[in-house]
């Protein structure tokens, strides 16, 4: 994550996914179509607990403990996940141990995890709020840090495959709504509308 670059990845692990940790608690509906195309609001915590865990084990040897299936239980699913990862994070020796993740090249533990996950489950967080009717409002000076550290790499972001084609906003939108508009989501979708 690029946001508030004084912020140990630890610590903007535990504010994000607490965050995360409300919606999932506020849920009434993991049935309820979500954002991303063919998803249910429980998809959304599936894919967060389930390339994680996958990506440590192939990139730094690392095992995170196996969690309860999403299908039976999504809230425990989360928090056994959510706590798996601040454990890492929290770990010194663990955290600060340095490996080759691949696209991401040589770093610590800590800071792949930073990047690529935790701003993953910011911007997921959107996902499952508005799938589920909750308050699917970002923290803005994340969504200007992320937005701004992407923009000049959109190419290469649109290769990888995980985004979306840029949805068109006005250009005096909001910067959530940017930054949603950005990573491939129709900001203004709502349960019904179809997926994008």
């Amino acid at each position: 994550m690029t946001d508030r670059p004084e912020t140990p990845p630890a610590a903007r692990h535990r504010w994000v996914a607490g965050e995360f940790t409300t919606t999932v608690v506020g849920v009434a509906e993991w049935d309820a179509t979500a954002p991303p195309e063919g998803w249910v609001a429980r998809d959304v915590v599936r894919h967060l607990a389930g390339w994680l865990p996958g990506f440590l084990r192939v990139f730094a040897s690392i095992e995170l403990p196996s969690t309860t299936s999403v299908d039976d239980d999504p809230v425990a699913t989360w928090v056994a996940h959510c706590n798996a990862v601040q454990s890492l994070l929290d770990d010194p020796a663990a955290a600060t141990g340095m490996h080759d993740f691949g696209p991401l090249g040589p770093m610590t533990t800590a800071d792949a995890v930073d990047r690529a996950y935790t701003t993953d489950v910011f911007l997921h967080r959107w996902d499952l709020a508005r799938a589920t009717g909750q308050d699917d409002q970002l923290d803005l000076d994340t969504c200007a840090a992320l937005l701004a550290g992407m923009e000049p790499m959109d190419a290469a972001l649109r290769a990888s495959g995980h985004y979306g084609p840029r949805v068109p906003v006005a250009d005096d939108a909001d910067v959530q709504t940017r930054l949603l508009a950005f990573i491939g989501r129709d900001p203004y979708w709502v349960p019904g509308d179809g997926a994008q």
